[in-house]
């Protein structure tokens, strides 16, 4: 039987930014849920409504984007659109399909919530050009790898 083979621990400085990517990433979400709040709605909501204003998209591929089952989803889209934020409509690759779409209302909504974000503004506005850009970059690489 083989043994597995040794895993190194991570240095300080990893692990320092390791906590540093959770603390961002914890700000993050508590900035968007008061957003979220300042339009009555839940985070939830407010990220399928994000997810809506780029493109429409069917119930499967929402729950599969914010990893939920596609009942919640269905909850979700049922209270987005009783609030006129939200519509379903047909797939036009295939009329069996339902896609949800957000209405130029959601649009609005979800381009005001990007807007509210602080974390989003304060912090990076303080960054140069520069500086933002080669954390995009590291950002990247750190996803795509």
């Amino acid at each position: 039987m083989a043994t597995p083979p040794k895993t190194r621990r991570p240095d300080a400085l990893t692990m320092e930014v390791v906590e540093l990517i959770g603390d961002v990433v914890a700000r993050f979400y508590e900035d968007y849920e008061e957003a979220a709040a300042d339009h009555a709605l839940t985070g939830a909501q407010a990220r399928l409504l994000s997810l809506l204003s780029l493109e429409p998209l069917p119930m499967r591929k929402l729950a599969q984007k914010l990893k939920c089952e596609p009942s919640n989803v269905t909850g979700i889209v049922d209270r987005l659109e009783t609030r006129g934020l939200v519509e379903r409509r047909p797939d036009p690759a295939d009329r069996r399909v339902k896609v949800a779409a957000a209405t130029d209302e959601g649009r609005e909504v979800a381009r005001s919530l990007r807007e509210g974000l602080r974390f989003a503004r304060e912090p990076l506005a303080g960054l140069s050009d520069e500086e933002r850009q080669a954390l995009r970059d590291l950002l990247r690489r750190m996803l795509n790898s």
